[in-house]
């Protein structure tokens, strides 16, 4: 959070033009009529500045609020557009969302400024919507594109059922027919996560009329926000035939169009299983937002896992350790990093798997939500009297339960790269204090120890995956530690992925770094550390492994207690896992690496050697699909001299 605070998501406002020059703040700097760079950017950028507590951005995001609440219309409208036709709600569902973070934060500053502002949009989108839901469906005249605000209907939802709940402010009626309309003219998710018309083979074998019919549900950031829109709907219209319809979207998207990391693969469009292919930091981050939601909402376990194996594999991959420097798109194989003779992605430019300030696209540029939102939903109260650690890592959390229990939790932990957990628990009453347990954790060696006595066996929810205990008043210290194993997952093409715990394992290829100025941003106009990097491979990147020969290691006397800063570099992480294996004729086409040979064409080149995977979000250059190869004395996969 720090290095995202230090680095690009905290000075954008600094130097980007579309935030720095943005229409919402007086600027003519914006890259779509859409309007949507500045509120991707609050709305991740809340969250990081009060998690962190950085005065800089503090100061920043009090200023804009400022400025976008002073200068609302006088009809109530938020944001730039000054003709009708042009007015979308769509770039209001992240400014909502930005809002709602930030009234939790400063509740005064809410009660004095953003909720009379929020309630003056909703009595302007109440007329608006009874005006032939102007504003959300196109009508002849109109001058916006209406698929962005249908398909994410849920962001705005979720947020009016906030404000419906928590500060209604005697407006109950007109949010709640906000609400309904909203949720009645919405692209229904519901219809396409259903077993007749879901497409579950690679999109690219379908008719293209098909596919373009269907782009508002098979582009993949839409496909990341939508995974909760049964959730958030359900709340409304109290249907629970929507529960089996949010299951199924997570887990056909995940299983017919997922990356081995927790993405999704969609180089805009989603594809199929190709570790070619690419999936779109935008598409990462609203992932994780919609898993975490789906986990507090219906509590799942499975919901809390995918959002951790997104968090912790599929985004620090696509970012450089200082935080200077993403990729618009990742490949699952990825042995390089530069600008291609020809790409393999459905709309996406020759320098999107580059790092860079802007590689592609800006949306994910300013899109930077994934930790920021990801933190906070760590911690969550269970019922009034109990408190969860439903998404794990370090973190801490201070609260107030029920009869004014007041409860600090402080969890030290150097996971996912170590699966023992400390807690420094103090409370003015007991209460129930929950953490989940992770499907992968062996139960044979994962116990808990209270207060330095003796150690229990976990018993988690079968549901939620959470074990319980009652905390008595004063302080606790509770120990948790969870046993795990290797685990070797099937993918495509006849390849496997390497997990441990939370961690997807690559192969890592070092690489020769070299950089430039932002292509956009030449000079002086960007800060130093902002660049556009070439990563070329100087080692072997086309590698079978024989999995019988896996073997996980954990380094516990490498660092004394607290893992180096930054953790996701090559070198850094202290766990690893060993194998053998062999070249295979493998080459590079058109600058990127193609599908892996099948099976039967992959007989080494040379003599088996030992290969290191290491964690996958640490390796910029890495191949997460490994093909397998047999290296028995006697197998017909070994090399012949």
């Amino acid at each position: 959070m720090e290095l995202m605070a230090d680095g690009l998501p905290g000075h954008l406002h600094e130097f980007y033009r579309p935030v720095k020059n943005a229409t919402w703040l007086g600027g003519d700097e914006e890259y779509s009529w859409l309007n949507e760079a500045w509120p991707y950017h609050y709305n991740a950028l809340v969250p990081l500045a009060w998690t962190t507590n950085n005065a800089r951005l503090k100061h920043h995001i009090l200023r804009v609020t400022d400025w976008v609440v002073e200068h609302q219309h006088a009809d109530g409208w938020l944001g730039p557009e000054e003709e009708v036709a042009r007015r979308n709600f769509w770039g209001r569902y992240p400014l909502f969302l930005g809002f709602m973070q930030l009234v939790e934060a400063e509740p005064e500053l809410g009660k004095a400024m953003i909720l009379p502002a929020m309630h003056r949009f909703i009595r302007l989108m109440y007329s608006m919507l009874r005006d032939h839901h102007q504003g959300y469906v196109w009508k002849p005249g109109d001058l916006f594109d209406e698929q962005w605000g249908r398909s994410r209907a849920a962001d705005m939802v979720l947020a009016l059922q906030w404000l419906y709940e928590k500060h209604p402010m005697g407006n109950e009626e007109l949010i709640h027919y906000c609400l309904v309309q909203m949720y009645e003219l919405a692209y229904d998710w519901s219809y396409w996560f259903d077993e007749d018309q879901y497409l579950k083979a690679d999109l690219d074998l379908y008719p293209e009329e098909l596919t373009k019919s269907l782009f508002p549900y098979v582009h993949g950031v839409n496909a990341g926000q939508g995974l909760k829109w049964g959730a958030v709907m359900r709340r409304l219209v109290q249907d629970d035939a929507l529960l089996n319809t949010t299951r199924n979207g997570v887990n056909w998207t995940f299983q017919y169009h997922g990356t081995p990391s927790g993405a999704i693969i969609g180089d805009e469009r989603e594809a199929g299983l190709s570790p070619v292919r690419g999936t779109e930091l935008c598409s990462v981050v609203e992932s994780i937002f919609s898993l975490n939601y789906l986990y507090q909402s219906l509590g799942d376990r499975d919901f809390a896992e995918k959002s951790e194996r997104t968090a912790y594999n599929a985004l620090p991959v696509m970012l450089m350790p200082h935080w200077w420097a993403h990729q618009y798109v990742a490949q699952t194989n990825q042995p390089i990093s530069h600008q291609l003779d020809s790409t393999p992605f459905w709309n996406v430019g020759p320098f999107g798997q580059t790092f860079g300030t802007e590689p592609n696209f800006p949306c994910c540029t300013v899109n930077m939500q994934g930790y920021s939102k990801f933190v906070p939903a760590m911690f969550v109260k269970d019922g009034e009297d109990g408190l969860a650690h439903a998404l794990l890592g370090p973190a801490h959390v201070s609260t107030i339960l029920r009869k004014r229990n007041h409860v600090r939790v402080r969890c030290d932990t150097n996971y996912p790269f170590s699966n023992y957990f400390n807690y420094e628990i103090t409370a003015t009453r007991a209460f129930r204090f929950s953490f989940r347990v992770p499907s992968w954790a062996v139960l044979d060696t994962s116990a808990v120890v209270v207060d330095s006595g003796k150690r229990h066996g976990l018993k988690p929810d079968d549901a939620t995956g959470l074990h319980t205990l009652i905390v008595p008043a004063g302080r606790t210290r509770v120990e948790v530690s969870f046993g795990a194993n290797l685990r070797v997952e099937p993918r495509a093409n006849d390849t496997v992925s390497v997990y441990h715990g939370a961690l997807l394992y690559a192969l890592p290829i070092a690489g020769d770094y070299s950089t430039s100025r932002p292509a956009n941003y030449p000079g002086t106009e960007a800060p130093p550390q902002a660049n556009d990097w070439t990563i070329l491979p100087r080692q072997p990147w086309n590698v079978a492994i024989d999995p019988t020969t896996l073997k996980f290691y954990e380094y516990p006397n490498r660092y004394d207690r607290w893992l180096p800063h930054p953790i996701w570099h090559e070198e850094r992480p202290p766990v690893s896992v060993s194998a053998l294996g062999c070249q295979i004729e493998w080459r590079l086409q058109d600058g990127y690496a193609p599908n892996p040979p099948l099976k039967g064409q992959r007989n080494c080149t040379c003599r088996a050697f030992p290969v290191e995977l290491r964690p996958y979000g640490s390796a910029k250059l890495h191949m997460a699909e490994l093909p397998t190869v047999d290296l028995r004395p006697g197998s017909p996969d070994l090399w012949r001299p």
